[in-house]
């Protein structure tokens, strides 16, 4: 099994128990080692008393997008810290992308940059997430050296 291929196994074995992001609508578009891509649909029951889209729905995309993209290496990997920068509303209908980026993995610590965009390419979110590997596997990876 290639890189690409355990990247995808990790996600699909992810997904099978992500009740949280499949009930939301979140969907995991793309993954590859250190990335994924996780896109959301701003519906009407997001949107706050401003008529802009609830921070936290936003934040559980870019963490969705981080999770998925830091547990592609069949190393169980949780969230140990983030910051989150909230640059510009979302309203009800906009479609998020959340676009999550490995920048340093050493050991068992990882630092993680997700960019959540609107379909305009406007920035609504910047996020960073810091990740720490813990015991255990996604999946039985045959051949995968780890």
């Amino acid at each position: 099994m290639d890189a690409q291929q355990l990247a995808q196994a990790c996600a699909d074995a992810m997904w099978e128990d992500d009740k949280a992001a499949r009930s939301l609508g979140i969907e995991i578009v793309e993954v590859s080692p250190g990335h994924a891509v996780a896109r959301l649909t701003i519906t009407d029951s997001m949107v706050n008393g401003h008529d802009i889209c609830h921070g936290g729905y936003i934040f559980l995309l870019a963490d969705s997008a981080f999770a998925y993209a830091c547990n592609t290496y069949d190393q169980r990997t949780v969230a140990q810290h983030c910051t989150i920068n909230f640059l510009a509303p979302a309203h009800s209908g906009d479609v998020l992308t959340a676009n999550a980026v490995e920048r340093q993995r050493a050991g068992r610590s990882g630092i993680y940059d997700i960019s959540v965009t609107n379909a305009n390419g406007v920035a609504i979110v910047e996020f960073r997430g810091m990740s720490r590997t813990i015991k255990g596997t996604l999946i039985e990876a045959e051949g995968s050296g780890i």
